[in-house]
């Protein structure tokens, strides 16, 4: 085969991706939400109390844990 048709056949193979890849990418546009539409899709509280005894707390065993991982990811020697 000579080099100018394998050149073409490469060309034609990598316009067809990108034809696919352009195709297939689905991006949202840009929407205003209004109130209305909001208040209709989730019922939100119209008051939210906070709780001292819910309110979340850090575990004092995160750092540990994530020492601990870091020290797994060095190599060996």
């Amino acid at each position: 085969m000579k080099l100018e048709i394998a050149r073409a056949f490469f060309l034609l193979g990598a316009l067809a991706v990108t034809t696919v890849a352009v195709a297939a990418w689905e991006e949202p546009r840009p929407t205003v939400f209004s109130k209305g539409e909001l208040l209709s899709q989730c019922a939100s509280p119209r008051v939210a109390k906070h709780d001292e005894a819910s309110s979340a707390k850090p575990d004092q065993d995160l750092l540990l844990f994530l020492f601990g991982m870091r020290q797994g990811l060095r190599p060996f020697g």
